[in-house]
This record gives structure tokens, C-alpha cells and sequence, in this order.
């Protein structure tokens, strides 16, 4: 494997569907499982089987279908839990148990009420017993972001010794800087014997609106896998976006950093989960929101007639959406309304153009929008006046 690929590992149908009114039930979740795997992502995290009945069910029937990717079931740092994820995900090709415990001082003292001490120990465990189900464990310390360094790397020893191969280093309550999520994995790649052995794992969450920087100051660190969620849904304010950090190492080639993922399928990815999630899209959301790749300022549509590099950094089809959007605002200029009228029909001579735009613009005053039919109508209105030519 590349040293340079990073795993993306999806966990929109577990952390992302704990988004309040997001619940999902199996068919749903299989319809998406199938399209993540045609995407391309290397992890599927199915869900949290011993949580209920029903997330069990759709982990057995993930790991049924699922052809490329690896599926995951989470658990916590006991017998119970490995044991009811490893009979789910007995029918995978490629089983992952995801196991973990809290190693802030938070999580320790308030959560457990436990020492360091016997943190270590149940994380040891956990992983060892979990090793007797699948050969891949994948284990969590929940607060890393908020967990001394000195005391991770002892954690991270530890359960590479049990025989982890992935180490998540969880921003869980989003609350670290770039800057400080980067040194913590550096720090974890330059203390932690075995480490080159294991993948380090980045699990950032919303809070501060960092997810996507963190994550990608973690990969440039060395991790070498990013956990996130379609749309960036997830706990609290979300997760790190899957698209974002795909497209931010794909369209930043010095990295020298790449994914498997095939960008061309992440609109129509986004749209289904929105779809099936009931939960907007945000319209200025990177990447996939309704108003990612649309122009209404006349500066910037005038540049992007003219070439669509000078305001876009991305080609929209690259990402599945078909091209670029024109909209008529009031703000907009001369060049945008000629070259949404040609595409309606209408091609405007110079003349044309300088005698219906100002009525365009007293039109437009009155109205967020001017869609086709309302640019229609302006036409028409003033064909005789304006002669303008079909």
C-alpha cells in the first residue's frame, strides 16, 4: 500500500446518523452503504451493534452486500460489545471491530471514575479480546484532543502490543487548533514504538468549525486515515466533511497526497444522503451546496464567462455537478444578462442589451431571483422596444 494513500473511512451510518431526526432504517442504510462502496471508500463504519436490534440487523446486512470496502462495527471497551459487533460482522469480506475508551483527564476522572492506570489496562484488553474475532481492530482513545501527549503515546503503545492496526486520535468535542491536532499526531509518530506499523486515524469533530483543517493538518502530519461523514453530518455540529478533505488533497497535488474515492460520484452521494436523511444541505456548503459552484455578483460572473478559472478553483464536473451556474440578481451585470438570455434564446445585440438591462435591473430590485421564466417574460415584454431577436 502507498504510503501516500489515505484511507477514507465513512461513518455517516454511525456518528452521522446520531444527528437528531436522522434515523435511518436498514433498506435505507443498505442504499447508501451500496453507493459508498461504488464511491470508493476504503472503511464503511456500519454502525453500533449492541446499541439496538435494529442497528445489529443493518450490520449484518452491510457486511452481506458490501463488496470492496472494509466494514466496521463500534463497540466499547468490553466483552459484550466486541462479541455482539464480531457476530455482526461475521459475514464480511473484511471485518473491522472499532474498540476504544475516553483517555482525557475528563473522561478518566468524570466518565469513569477510573485512574490512568486501569485505563490502560481496559484499552490492552479491549483490543486483545477483540483480536480472537478479526486480524483488523481499530482502536479509539475518545478526547484525544484533549488528551496529554505523554499519556496517549503510552495508550498508543499499549494496544499495538494487544495487536491494533489502526490508531484513532478523536477530536471528539472538536475543540483543537490545527496547528495542535498536527503536532499531536507528529508527536505520536516520533514517541510511540511501533507506530509505523499501524495507521493513525483522524476522527475530528465540528464544534469550532476546525473539523476539515484538523483533519488535513493531521494527514500532512502522517496519519494516513481520515474518518468522516457525508455532507459533514454527525454529533453536535457534525464531522469532518468527506468531500471537503477529498477534494482539498485532490486539488493540492504537492501534498502528494491521494484517495481512492471517485469525486465524480460525491453530488450524487451527498444528494442521497440528504435525500434519504431528511436533512438539508446547506446552500453554501463546499463542495456539494446548492451554491458552490453559482455566480451573482457581475465581477465574478463576468470572470467566469470569460474563463471559469478566475473564480473557480474546481471544475464542477468533477465533483458530478454538471456546470456552473449564472444567477440573476440585482447585483448582477451587463455579461450575465447576455449570456443568460442567449442560453434561453435570446441573443442580444449591443443595443439590445444597453436598453432592457436597466429595466432588467429595476425588475430584479423587486425580486431575489430572475429565473428563465421571469427572463422570458422581460423579453417579451419588451420585444418590440428592444427588438431583440429570437
Amino acid at each position: 500500500m502507498s504510503k501516500n494513500k489515505v484511507h477514507i473511512f465513512d461513518t455517516t451510518l454511525r456518528d452521522g446518523e446520531q444527528v437528531p431526526g436522522c434515523k435511518l432504517n436498514t433498506e435505507q442504510k443498505i442504499v447508501i452503504a451500496q453507493h459508498l462502496d461504488t464511491l470508493g471508500v476504503d472503511v464503511i463504519e456500519a454502525g453500533f451493534p449492541v446499541s439496538s436490534p435494529g442497528d445489529f440487523k443493518s450490520v449484518v446486512e452491510i457486511s452481506k452486500i458490501v463488496k470492496n470496502a472494509i466494514v466496521c462495527g463500534l463497540t466499547r471497551a468490553n466483552k459484550k460489545d466486541i462479541e455482539i459487533a464480531a457476530e455482526a460482522l461475521s459475514f464480511a469480506k473484511r471485518p473491522r471491530i472499532h474498540t476504544g475508551i475516553g483517555t482525557s483527564d475528563s473522561h478518566i476522572i468524570h466518565k469513569f471514575n477510573s485512574t490512568q492506570e486501569q485505563i490502560l489496562e481496559r484499552a490492552f484488553q479491549a483490543v486483545q479480546y477483540a483480536k480472537k474475532y478479526v486480524e483488523d481492530v481499530e482502536f479509539y482513545a475518545e478526547d484525544a484532543g484533549r488528551t496529554d501527549n505523554e499519556y496517549l503515546a503510552r495508550v498508543c503503545e499499549q494496544v499495538i502490543k494487544a495487536g491494533a492496526t489502526v490508531l484513532n486520535i478523536p477530536d471528539t468535542t472538536g475543540y483543537c487548533l490545527p496547528e495542535e491536532y498536527g503536532q499531536k499526531i507528529k508527536y505520536l509518530k516520533e514517541n510511540v514504538k511501533g507506530i509505523d506499523n499501524v495507521i493513525l486515524s483522524c476522527h475530528c469533530h465540528n464544534d469550532l468549525g476546525l473539523a476539515t483543517a484538523n483533519a488535513i493538518s493531521g494527514v500532512v502530519n502522517g496519519a494516513r486515515q481520515i474518518e468522516c461523514t457525508i455532507n459533514g453530518i454527525g454529533e453536535r455540529a457534525g464531522n469532518t466533511a468527506l468531500e471537503e478533505v477529498v477534494m482539498i488533497l485532490k486539488q493540492h497535488p504537492y501534498l502528494n497526497l491521494d484517495t481512492s474515492i471517485n469525486t465524480k460520484l460525491l453530488y450524487s452521494t451527498s444528494q442521497l444522503v440528504r435525500e434519504k436523511m431528511g436533512m438539508i444541505v446547506q446552500p453554501n456548503k463546499a463542495i456539494v451546496g446548492e451554491n458552490a459552484f453559482a455566480h451573482s455578483s457581475g465581477i465574478h460572473q463576468d470572470g467566469v464567462i470569460k474563463n471559469r478559472e478566475t473564480y473557480e478553483i474546481m471544475n464542477p464536473e468533477d465533483v458530478g455537478v454538471n456546470e456552473s451556474s449564472i444567477v440573476l440578481t440585482a447585483r448582477s451585470g451587463r455579461a450575465a444578462l447576455a449570456y443568460r438570455a442567449k442560453n434561453v434564446g435570446y441573443n442580444l445585440t449591443k443595443i439590445e442589451l444597453d436598453s432592457i438591462y436597466p429595466k432588467f435591473l429595476q425588475f430584479a430590485d423587486q425580486n431575489k431571483e430572475v429565473n428563465d421564466t421571469a427572463l422570458h417574460i422581460l423579453m417579451e415584454t419588451n420585444r418590440i422596444q428592444s427588438n431583440i431577436h429570437i
